[in-house]
């Protein structure tokens, strides 16, 4: 079963990360959903954070965690939020489970094919040799030489734990991102339609979902509105988390 952080009540929330993510990069927004009256379920999706780790990775396989998720905690009707990766897995959820969705959001990311983009930052977290047991700080000075933006490099850094006494790890598999990168890449297939209320968000300075993807979009989620966030990169929802909290209410409580 797939980790969460569930708090508050009122109507079901899903909320997931993105590629090298976890739920608790969306710790703060949570708790303002929760005041906003929904109850919020923060995800870790498999192989990321505190959920299990597994050779297979595939939105499909992802796809039927959140699917098992929902089961076991008897969440119907529910509205799902997801960013990047994650939101290629909301978008797959929606389609293919829209009894269980009535609304969706997606963050930063179009259904199409994305070339592979994330070779410098792996780099960097496979030059990192936990066997010769490094501190934090010998971990960022090694990532560094790979990932020169300090944003970047403080959301990587957030996955180190003490695995045990004096021996820090990651808690992504990395081993299966490195067997299996073309899978974050994938395109949402092409028959498959969500036609209940869908926003998409992006950041003006993102260049993940562009004006040219709007037609495709629109033949898969046909009932969708696109906002933008000026100013704001692909990590949207922290670098403006106050406009993006106001899109998202107003969408879901509209």
């Amino acid at each position: 079963m797939l980790y969460s952080k569930i708090e508050g009540e009122g109507k079901p929330f899903i909320i997931m990360h993105g590629f090298l993510g976890m739920s608790d990069n969306w710790k703060t927004l949570a708790g303002q959903y929760v005041e906003a009256g929904f109850q919020v379920h923060i995800l870790d999706l498999r192989n990321h954070g505190r959920s299990f780790h597994s050779n297979e990775w595939s939105y499909e396989a992802m796809v039927q965690d959140v699917y098992e998720y929902c089961q076991a905690n008897q969440l119907t009707k529910i509205d799902i939020l997801g960013h990047s990766m994650g939101g290629k897995v909301a978008m797959l959820f929606a389609a293919t489970h829209s009894d269980l969705v009535d609304k969706l959001i997606v963050a930063d990311i179009a259904p199409k094919f994305y070339k592979q983009h994330h070779q410098d930052i792996l780099a960097g977290l496979n030059a990192v040799d936990f066997s010769v047991k490094p501190s934090r700080n010998d971990v960022e000075a090694i990532v560094a030489q790979y990932v020169s933006d300090f944003g970047t490099r403080q959301f990587l850094l957030k996955n180190l734990y003490w695995k045990e006494p004096g021996q820090l790890a990651f808690r992504f598999n990395l081993e299966v991102f490195n067997n299996n990168l073309d899978a974050i890449g994938k395109p949402l297939a092409e028959n498959l339609v969500f036609n209940k209320p869908t926003l998409f968000i992006r950041g003006g300075e993102s260049g993940y979902i562009l004006d040219t993807d709007l037609d495709e979009i629109r033949k898969q989620f046909p009932n969708f509105k696109l906002e933008t966030i000026p100013g704001a990169g692909h990590w949207l929802h922290a670098e403006n988390p106050k406009m993006f909290f106001e899109l998202t209410t107003e969408f879901l409580k509209g």
